[in-house]
């Protein structure tokens, strides 16, 4: 008999969610194969079994709270042959079994692992999916798109419900096959109704970090203006060649990363953090970026961004974007940090107050480019503008530095020839 236990999760991480069984009691489980999917406040991930067999117990509910080294299932490997799959049959002996490995991994190939459960989920062949992303691979709005049942009477008003709001079965499993959905509850005109829905770990996780960084920093934001014209001139000569020779689109973000860096070592202290009575200046550039994902806020980080080129950072934030999309981030993808930058500006935010994300000491924040009119020359001029802010801790930064910090990004991105020289 073979335990299925929580694993080591990650730095700081010592709890996780049991999001949902994709094995049921009595499935045949081959080594690897996927047998639990967990929800942490990072990250979702599944367990995998270290030995074929099968799955005699189950242990521990969908929507339970589990600790690291708990039991979570137990798998019986005596009915396996001794190259670790099922024993066959002497029907199945007769015949050759199917390159089942082959078959996994074309599909891992052409697939994303959030792709593959919603098709599993509902039935649809990834074969008959066009898929959109790089190289053709299927990504889950393109399983979405292929789910789209032919509604059998006129929409009615309706209340939305979540899994996560329901009771956990008896007999925990997603393994069974696929079931009609349920109709949404009818909601007449005018009526008053209530939800309540679980808060998933990572949003629980997010809810408790933005208290504590308030409650335990000294945290005040500075804000200034940026002239965007020489930055968006230099990238719209520079775009198409760029993307050409790389493969990869020019973003504002990697002038941004590229002005950070350079501002952060004529400003050690805003590269730091505080432990106990000591600070402790950074002397790496791990810079976070926030990224908007369905479950929550995530903040990968390129690590050495100091010493990365414009194409490094540009590919690492697509590549970034793409699995927090496709929930295929790592831990190791969002531990550590030394500074972060958040762009509300995506999202149409003219201006914000961004928050700390503890550890660090600083967080700079992008908004949107809006033309407006300002005095250039004497003359009044439209040009391209944004706002940035700054938050940082008092505790060790003191407002000087904050601005003078502020200031210098808005000189290297309003002459953005100088990162050659100075970044």
């Amino acid at each position: 008999m073979i335990n299925i236990v929580v694993p080591q999760l990650g730095e700081s991480v010592v709890e996780a969610r049991i999001a949902r069984w994709l094995k049921k009691e009595g499935d045949h489980v081959d080594i690897g194969e996927p047998v639990v999917e967990l929800e942490t406040e990072k990250i979702d991930l599944e367990v995998s079994a270290e030995r074929a067999g099968v799955i005699a117990s189950i242990k521990r509910r969908e929507g339970e709270d589990v600790k690291i080294g708990e039991l979570l299932a137990t798998v019986d490997d005596s009915a396996v042959g001794s190259n670790g799959g099922r024993k066959p049959s002497a029907a199945a002996a007769a015949a050759p079994a199917p390159a089942q490995k082959e078959i996994a991994a074309d599909e891992a190939a052409r697939s994303t692992p959030a792709a593959r459960r919603m098709a599993k989920e509902h039935a649809v062949s990834l074969d008959a999916i066009q898929g959109s992303g790089p190289g053709g691979r299927v990504m889950k709005q393109d399983v979405q798109g292929a789910i789209a049942p032919a509604p059998s009477q006129p929409p009615r008003a309706s209340v939305r419900t979540s899994a996560a709001a329901a009771a956990p079965s008896p007999a925990p499993s997603s393994a069974r096959p696929p079931q009609p959905r349920p109709q949404a509850p009818s909601v007449r005109a005018g009526e008053r109704t209530e939800q309540r829905v679980r808060m998933s770990k990572r949003r629980q996780t997010i809810a408790r970090r933005l208290v504590e960084a308030q409650r335990t920093a000294a945290m005040l934001t500075t804000f200034n203006e940026v002239d965007m014209t020489a930055m968006m001139s230099l990238r719209e000569r520079r775009k198409e060649s760029f993307k050409k020779q790389h493969g990869v689109g020019l973003g504002i973000a990697s002038f941004f990363v590229k002005a950070s860096v350079a501002a952060l070592k004529q400003f050690p202290q805003l590269n730091a953090e505080i432990q106990g009575d000591e600070i402790v200046l950074k002397h790496y550039y791990d810079i976070g970026m926030a990224v908007g994902a369905e479950g929550g806020l995530v903040v990968p980080v390129i690590r050495d961004a100091d010493q990365r080129s414009f194409v490094e950072i540009e590919q690492a934030i697509r590549d970034f974007a793409q699995r927090a999309a496709d929930g295929t981030l790592t831990l190791e993808d969002l531990t550590g940090g030394t500074f972060t930058i958040t762009n509300g500006g995506v999202f149409g935010s003219l201006l914000s107050t961004p928050i700390l994300n503890p550890p660090q000491v600083a967080i700079l924040g992008l908004h949107k480019i809006e033309d407006r009119a300002v005095p250039l020359n004497g003359q009044v001029a439209i040009r391209p503008m944004m706002y940035v802010a700054l938050s940082y801790d008092h505790r060790i930064v003191d407002g000087r530095e904050a601005v003078q910090f502020l200031v210098r990004i808005k000189e290297f991105i309003e002459d953005p020839g100088t990162l050659l020289l100075e970044g």
